[in-house]
């Protein structure tokens, strides 16, 4: 993993995906090489959300509202204090991660990280104290729009290491080119 110093420009980043993709450990080791915060967006989905979830119900739009709304607020402080920050965030939706873009005030890097049905699902099923069961993951990838061709986004394969994934994104990240 290449050794980065903060960015000498602010970051706002999402790391996104379905649940099992990865997020959160991708998430965490991209803060840590821009020296900034990392915020776990689950840790922000409100108790009825968690409870839904746990129980095996999928979440509809109204749910997540308030859920993406509480991210935009984090993602919203960091702009204004001008310092970098990376979140976990499903954003399965355009219109999600346009609700974070506007928080961004526009510019907001995601780093998608895709890969097939059948890793995900194995990778869900071993998650031990995980709120997410697996079988919600086919309601989250019938939800999910990939979101090819939007701005500021990073698409790179689950399947590779840990260290290929946050490599990738470092380096696009790094770049300062944001497309869009």
């Amino acid at each position: 993993m290449p050794d980065l110093q903060p960015a000498s420009e602010s970051r706002l980043v999402v790391v996104m995906g379905v649940s099992g993709c990865g997020k959160s450990s991708v998430g965490e080791r991209i803060a840590m090489a821009f020296q900034c915060e990392f915020v776990e967006g689950d840790a922000l989905h409100p108790a009825a959300n968690i409870e839904k979830m746990s129980a095996g119900i999928p979440l509809t739009d109204d749910d997540r509202w308030p859920w993406l709304d509480a991210i935009g607020r984090k993602i919203s402080e960091s702009r204004t204090r001008r310092e970098s920050l990376v979140v976990s965030c499903s954003s399965l939706r355009k219109v999600y991660r346009d609700r974070l873009r506007s928080a961004a005030g526009g510019r907001l890097w995601f780093v998608f990280l895709e890969g097939p049905r059948e890793v995900l699902k194995a990778r869900m099923r071993v998650r031990p104290g995980h709120f997410m069961p697996a079988s919600l993951l086919d309601t989250q990838l019938a939800t999910l729009e990939v979101p090819t061709g939007e701005p500021g986004v990073i698409t790179i394969d689950l399947r590779l290491s840990l260290d290929e994934i946050v490599s990738e994104a470092l380096s696009g990240l790094g770049s300062g080119t944001y497309i869009g």
